[in-house]
């Protein structure tokens, strides 16, 4: 049977398409879902025009997404972890974790748009990809920082602040 596709549909063809289906396939599933329709001339007319408007609200979309991606890549991200003495991490840092870094800076990133090969288990700085969209990616800085480091590097010992009234310092 030979229908229309409405909806983009994995495997089988994107909106407008006029695809070969199994009979059963056609009137037991893509139909009653409104997935797809008989073919007519007036649903192909009727569907070049939703294809024309759908294509100018994409790309309006990508326009947007491509400003989010650019303000995403400007700024560097700090993910504090505990690790051991060599600088390996208890656990791991995931796409998760770099999910909430980015809301933290206001940003509406779901875990599922960060692509990690695997899950991070050093303190660096990393480069990661946010798919915001198949044609929009963003490439984030993300520091991975020990506790430890960040504890220390605020935290100043009075012996090591250089005053002058300090007779040690003074030493000329």
């Amino acid at each position: 049977m030979k229908i229309l596709l409405k909806k983009d549909i994995s495997k089988l063809g994107k909106i407008g398409d006029v695809v070969d289906v199994a009979n059963g396939y056609a009137r037991n599933y893509l139909l009653p879902k409104q997935f797809a329709t008989i073919v007519t001339h007036g649903n192909i007319e009727q569907l070049k025009f939703q294809r024309k408007k759908n294509e100018e609200k994409q790309r309006e979309e990508i326009k947007d997404l491509q400003v989010l991606a650019d303000e995403i890549s400007s700024i560097s991200y700090t993910i504090t972890v505990k690790t051991n003495r060599e600088g390996k991490l208890f656990g791991s840092v995931n796409a998760n974790h770099i999910a909430e870094a980015l809301s933290e800076k206001g940003y509406q990133i779901d875990e599922n748009m960060i692509i990690l090969e695997t899950p991070i288990k050093k303190c660096d700085l990393y480069n990661i990809t946010v798919m915001l969209h198949p044609e929009v990616k963003a490439q984030c800085r993300v520091w991975i920082v020990s506790e430890s480091e960040k504890s220390a590097d605020h935290q100043v010992e009075p012996s090591e602040t250089p005053s002058e009234n300090n007779p040690e310092t003074d030493k000329n």
